[in-house]
């Protein structure tokens, strides 16, 4: 089984230290906010440069040579709805330590990002929506069909498309978790690969909240065959729960030291 892959999402423009660093191309808050998630565990780190109107590829390729000429050519996520920016840091993305991924496609308006990954030996990140959420499990299986489809006519193999079935704020929609959980298992039960952004599901709740509610949300969802995440790597107990569900599935070998790996 193989190790559970988190994705670590502090370099967004929906914080406003990051986007003010990434407008003035600032690199110091950029490589500080890097170095505390790959300190904490990240195995990728999501470079969420927003819409970026106009200036969007000459970012997207600043900010991917910024990250890999500082730590090693650490592998990144590629996370923007402008599709132009992604295909910019695809092209100075170096790949010997890790498959760029596409954040994200859908199977409605950005189910051509599945193109853009299968162009370029990417991974993507297939949303199982089209243009609203999904109202149960059985439309998000047809998204899910739809966007494996596009994917394997053009070359790629399963493994290569996540599947996020995107988690939903609990207060409000308490009744849904199951049903996700559930999608992940049989997603799972295909072979395939899983992801998604895991706080949603805490939005909202009190600040004390958020980290436990997170935990006991990814423990029952790798518990179902989930493979990866979008998280805060910067939230311990997260991390602590993610490295001791891998010991339990046998992902990851024991040892008295394991939180400090």
């Amino acid at each position: 089984m193989e190790k559970f892959i988190t994705i670590g999402e502090r370099l967004s423009t929906t914080a406003p230290a990051v986007n003010k660093a990434f407008l003035e191309r600032d690199p110091e808050p950029i490589l500080k906010r890097a170095k505390q998630q790959l300190d904490a565990g990240a195995t990728y780190l999501d470079v969420n440069i927003g819409p970026a109107e106009g200036y969007g590829p000459d970012l997207m390729k600043w900010a991917v040579e910024l990250l890999q000429s500082n730590f090693d050519n650490v592998p990144l996520a590629l996370d923007t709805a402008n599709k132009e920016a992604i295909e910019a840091g695809i092209s100075v993305y170096n790949s010997a330590k890790g498959t760029p991924i596409v954040n994200s496609a859908d199977a409605a308006g950005r189910i051509e990002y599945v193109d853009l990954a299968a162009a370029n030996d990417a991974i993507v990140i297939a949303l199982c929506n089209g243009e609203g959420i999904a109202k149960d499990n059985d439309e998000r299986m047809m998204y899910c069909q739809t966007l494996l489809e596009r994917g394997m006519a053009l070359g790629m193999d399963p493994s290569d498309l996540w599947f996020d079935p995107l988690f939903l704020v609990i207060k409000g929609m308490q009744d849904k978790q199951m049903d996700v959980l559930q999608f992940i298992k049989d997603v799972s039960d295909m072979g395939l690969n899983t992801t998604g952004g895991l706080s949603n599901n805490s939005n909202g709740m009190p600040k004390h909240i958020r980290p436990i509610m997170d935990s006991a949300m990814v423990a029952m969802a790798m518990m179902n065959g989930f493979t990866s995440a979008i998280v805060n790597p910067n939230d311990l107990r997260l991390m602590e729960t993610i490295k001791s569900c891998d010991i339990i599935r046998n992902a990851s070998l024991y040892a008295d030291s394991y939180l400090e790996l």
